[in-house]
């Protein structure tokens, strides 16, 4: 693959960054005094938003303080304009809107910048509330307002799917003649922390006000927290990505033919490899094996090698759909890569979804493409990930999912602060929606299925904050009266797996529920538990734990914040729930159905003693990077131990 980096020089036309309309809302309970702690807090915040914005592309939210004096910012720059210009206009919203409005809340929009801070968390929900600013009402009337509305409409109209779906700024401009030389010009963008359905939904919002407002007009602009348009009968955005031409035409020349002899080498050497892989008996590959996350009723049927006949239930998408949805599968929609491929973001009838291209290793046959399609399709629970889709044509075989916009869960827990936008409730919610997965797998399905790699980064979050679990190319498949099962090739995550299966090759139903146990653990910490390795509490966080648990100092072990909001003999009776998951004999550990009844009960009365944890050393397993993992990534990820 040829990577090109192109720098585009920002030209000097942009300098102004003139205020639009300020938004402070005028009530005596939102007032906050001067001096105080939300006011230091405030300063602190928009410093942050003046220095990050402008090295974040762009876009940047933080937040700072405690509750009750916490303070949430967001800053957002036009997409045309470079870092300085963007620093320096960030820096004068930001005086103003602290100078101008002494409230709790309040927004701020410049020309080429917008500034947002509340009291209140608001990242990641859209809101509509369209703002005019003054000047619209400076604009004059045009001469033929009924072609130039026609005009207005097709040209705003043709920009949402590409500042929704398309542009990876949530940014578009264009422009469209109306007659001789008189063309229209228009802008629209949305802030990036909502999803692209929420944006195209707000951009609906603000045209018609445009309309109403302005259209007869020579300009105009509507504002609002989530969305911008606006246009105007001169060019008044930048279009550095179509100046020096030359200088890409001369970029992507030297790469290119830099790049043969790499190609070359790497075609040499891959098909040396490709014979080595083909020699390669894996017992992974049996009839056993399980197709990462095929989650939802399905019929597949494949007649010859490069066609597929499918069932309603799982539509078949052909190659050029699909290439076209990712951009020919783009670095820019990237969102991880596992040991079974890559896994791209991409647009299908308007809808984000998560897009599985399988890399040829892991897929040596069509027969076996198949065998794992209609096996593991047998499986639908709302706490499983969905497929969606299957594509296939050539040596391209895909899988389509559902996408998550909330990510995956260690996103939350490990992040202070993004940990402070979930309740307690919304945990227990979680907890309980993994156990329940685990459950379905274990007992309730038609079949019997072992994960074999639970963590944070596998259980993703949808916008309800409902979790699924994910990422089943670990997974196996269980008789009726199979109990245990013995493998020489060991794979999962370390830190996560049972010391029976890290240590003998050994799993069971009960490797996955001292999974559990470790990421409850995570949960209610806040810390990793491949974090303690040699630090000067324990080697791990099970070890951690346990030791508090026996000396009465349970309470020390949970993330203080969620202390502070749960009660304490709940969150207490889920620290008790953990240590019995990861009990040392696994005949110990619970089963998942009795560890859902525990969760659920009022009361820990008649909670069992949980008794010595599985504790070993990390230095006795040899970690086999098998993937990288990018926690953004929509959870299709694998890695690999093999024990000394």
């Amino acid at each position: 693959m040829v990577f090109i980096i192109i720098l585009l020089l920002m030209p000097t036309t942009i300098t102004g960054a003139d205020l639009l309309y300020k938004y402070c809302p005028d009530t005596t309970h939102a007032r906050y005094n001067a001096d105080s702690p939300f006011e230091n807090n405030l300063k602190l915040l928009l410093e942050s938003l003046s220095s990050n914005t402008s090295i974040s592309d762009g876009f940047y939210n933080d937040t700072i303080g405690n509750s009750p004096d916490q303070v949430y910012g967001q800053a957002l720059c036009r997409g045309d304009v470079n870092s300085t210009v963007c620093q320096s206009c960030v820096h004068d919203a930001s005086q103003e809107i602290f100078k101008g409005c002494k409230h709790q809340e309040a927004i701020i929009w410049y020309e080429l910048c917008q500034v947002h801070y509340s009291n209140i968390i608001f990242f990641s929900t859209m809101e509509y509330y369209g703002k005019y600013p003054e000047k619209n009402k400076l604009k004059k009337n045009v001469s033929q307002p009924n072609q130039f509305v026609n005009v207005l409409t097709n040209l705003m109209t043709n920009l949402l799917d590409q500042t929704a779906f398309t542009s990876k700024r949530m940014f578009a401009t264009g422009d469209m003649k109306v007659s001789g030389n008189q063309s229209i010009y228009g802008l629209q963008q949305c802030t990036r922390d909502i999803i692209r359905s929420e944006c195209l939904n707000c951009l609906k919002s603000a045209l018609p006000e445009l309309q109403g407002c302005c259209s007869t007009h020579e300009g105009g602009t509507i504002v609002s927290r989530n969305c911008n348009v606006r246009f105007e009968l001169y060019r008044f955005f930048n279009e550095g990505n179509k100046r020096k031409t030359w200088k890409v035409v001369i970029i992507c020349v030297s790469t290119i033919l830099s790049a043969v002899f790499i190609v070359l080498c790497a075609v040499y050497l891959k098909r040396g490899r490709r014979r080595r892989l083909e020699n390669v008996q894996d017992e992974e590959r049996s009839q056993h094996g399980l197709l990462p996350e095929l989650l939802n009723p399905t019929s597949v049927t494949i007649i010859e090698e490069n066609k597929m006949v499918s069932s309603e239930e799982l539509p078949f998408i052909d190659l050029a759909t699909i290439k076209d949805a990712t951009d020919d599968f783009s670095d820019s929609n990237k969102l991880g890569q596992g040991g079974f491929g890559a896994v791209y973001k991409g647009w299908l009838d308007g809808k984000e979804v998560a897009i599985k291209r399988l890399s040829r290793k892991s897929w040596q046959g069509i027969e076996e493409f198949r065998n794992e399609v209609t096996l593991i399709a047998k499986l639908q629970h709302r706490n499983l990930v969905r497929l969606l889709a299957c594509g296939f044509g050539g040596e391209e075989k895909l899988l389509l999912y559902e996408f998550m916009p909330n990510k995956s869960l260690d996103t939350f827990i490990f992040d202070l602060k993004r940990r402070v936008e979930l309740n307690w409730q919304t945990y227990h919610n979680i907890i309980e929606g993994i156990a329940r997965g685990l459950l379905y797998l274990h007992e309730d399905s038609r079949l019997k299925i072992i994960h074999r790699d639970l963590k944070p980064s596998n259980v993703l979050l949808d916008h309800e904050m409902v979790p699924k679990i994910s990422d089943f190319g670990m997974a196996r498949i269980f008789c009726d009266n199979q109990n245990t099962a013995n493998t020489t090739r060991v794979v999962g995550t370390h830190g996560y797996m049972a010391p029976e299966y890290a240590m003998e090759g050994l799993f069971s139903v009960k490797s996955d529920v001292f999974s559990f146990g470790v990421v409850l653990l995570e949960i209610l910490s806040g810390k990793k538990n491949s974090g303690f390795y040699l630090t000067e509490h324990a080697k791990t966080l099970v070890e951690y734990a346990w030791t508090l648990w026996k000396d009465g100092k349970g309470s020390e072990f949970v993330e203080p914040l969620l202390m502070e909001r749960c009660p304490k003999e709940e969150v207490l009776k889920y620290l008790q729930i953990a240590l019995l998951c990861v009990q040392e004999d696994p005949e110990e550990r619970p089963t998942m159905s009795a560890v859902v009844v525990l969760l659920g009960n009022d009361d820990s009365i008649g909670l069992p003693e949980p008794k010595k944890p599985a504790i070993f050393a990390i230095g006795r397993v040899a970690p086999m990077t098998m993937s990288t993992q990018n926690p953004s990534s929509n959870g299709l990820t694998l890695s690999g131990i093999s024990p000394r």
